[in-house]
């Protein structure tokens, strides 16, 4: 075999390693269905987490109302009630539950909870992974989309390819969909953007090329 033919042979190697690669790559950005636009979350309430701050007002009783955090073990301490679970809670079962346990020293108390800093629990949390600016936790808020995560997140990175980006769906099972977050961001795509659910996690992946 000539040098010529030798040259040309590997650079015919190389070419189909890379349609190879290509090919591949084509296939993963495909064999996840896109997210659907709209999450169903209208019966959605807001359940407590470590770190939300709760603000607690007793009526009649200032000596009992307070502002308390919410401890990493999922209970608050207050007046008269000790070590009481709220963790995964919404406000309004919690503010029932601070009424039984007053009962047994105040006359029918009425309670009244409202959270003033929001973390929520741990299995809500909103996660961002791989090639965002700043990868970080957020916490879930209702209609929260795609774009309101990556604003939070400051973008993605140079090396990120935004339209194989997916989002991790484990209030389904841990089911995948594909988000165009390139379309979206850099051509102003609003077809791409997809509302998130509780629990999900955002994986931006790194660009090959």
């Amino acid at each position: 075999m000539t040098n010529r033919e030798s040259i040309v042979t590997k650079i015919g190697r190389r070419l189909l390693a890379l349609a190879v690669v290509v090919g591949f790559l084509s296939g993963c950005a495909s064999s996840y269905p896109p997210a659907p636009p709209t999450a169903s979350d209208s019966d959605y309430n807001y359940k407590i987490g470590p770190g939300d701050t709760l603000n607690i007002v007793v009526w009649r009783n200032p000596e009992l109302s307070m502002s308390v955090p919410v401890r990493p073990d999922g209970k608050i301490s207050t007046p008269l009630v000790e070590d009481l679970p709220v963790l995964g809670k919404d406000a309004s079962s919690l503010a029932r539950d601070i009424e039984e346990a007053l009962s047994k020293f105040i006359r029918e108390p009425v309670v009244t909870v409202i959270v003033t800093n929001f973390v929520g629990p741990y299995s809500e949390q909103i996660r961002v992974v791989g090639e965002a600016a700043t990868p970080q936790i957020l916490p879930y808020v209702q209609k929260m989309t795609v774009l309101d995560v990556m604003i939070s997140v400051g973008g993605m990175t140079e090396f990120a390819d935004g339209n194989r980006a997916t989002i991790l769906r484990t209030s389904e099972g841990n089911k995948q969909y594909n988000v165009r977050l390139k379309d979206l961001i850099k051509r102003g795509d609003v077809s791409a953007n997809v509302e998130m659910r509780p629990g999900d996690v955002l994986i931006i992946p790194q660009s090959w090329f």
